[in-house]
Formats: C-alpha cells, structure tokens, sequence
C-alpha cells in the first residue's frame, strides 16, 4: 500500500508544479486556502501523517533512501507539532508563509516538479 500512497504525493507535486507554472492565479488560490477551516487542517495533517509514515516504512526499498527516511521524519514530526497546536495558529503560520510562497511560485513551481519526479522515479524503481 505504501507505493500507492508515495505515487499519488509525486504526482500531487506534479501537479502542483505544473499548475503553479501554467496557471499561476489558479495555484495562488489553491495554495491560499491551505488551513483556512479546522476541517482543512486535519485533513492536511492526516495526509501528511500518510506520506510521512509512508516515506518512513517504504525508504528502505527506494533510491535515495537516506534521503527520503529523514523527509519521512521531517514530515512526521512538523505534523506532530502541527497538530498539538490549535488549527488556528496553523491558520496564522500559512497566512504568513503562503504570501512568501506566492512571490516565490517559478521557484516553487520548479521545486515542486523535481521533488514529484524524483519521488516517483524512487517509487517505480524501488527495490
């Protein structure tokens, strides 16, 4: 299962990136309606704790799998965190943190793109 779940996050960055590329109003919106309602956040955060444990138990059998155990890590534990805070300081930091994003889009756009394509060359080429 954890494949499945590590394809759909590459192609979610895929997806992300081309649209922040090619449709940059449209990736702005996406992008501003992150933690705008509790029901946003924990849906984020579940989603996060999916490809975070996913990441963690699947690294072993990818390319790169130094790599991707620590971004498992990483992912787990700011999720952790994120959700011993109340959503709404959630809702502060991604007020302040989606503004800087948006200024940032090619470079995001770019990002995103590279980190979906490495991860799923990782996934369809693990061990």
């Amino acid at each position: 299962m954890m494949p499945w779940i590590l394809a759909a996050a590459a192609l979610y960055l895929l997806a992300l990136g081309l649209l922040a590329g090619f449709a940059p109003k449209r990736a702005a919106g996406f992008l501003g309606r992150f933690a705008q309602s509790a029901k946003a956040h924990y849906l984020e955060m579940a989603l996060r704790i999916a490809v975070g444990v996913a990441l963690i138990q699947h690294a072993e059998h990818m390319r790169f799998s130094a790599a991707f155990t620590f971004i498992g890590w990483v992912i787990s534990l700011t999720t952790a965190v994120l959700l011993l805070m109340p959503w709404r300081w959630h809702q502060a930091i991604a007020g302040r943190a989606v503004p800087f994003a948006l200024r940032m889009l090619p470079a995001l756009a770019l990002c995103s793109v590279l980190a979906g394509a490495v991860l799923m060359y990782s996934v369809l080429y693990s061990a």
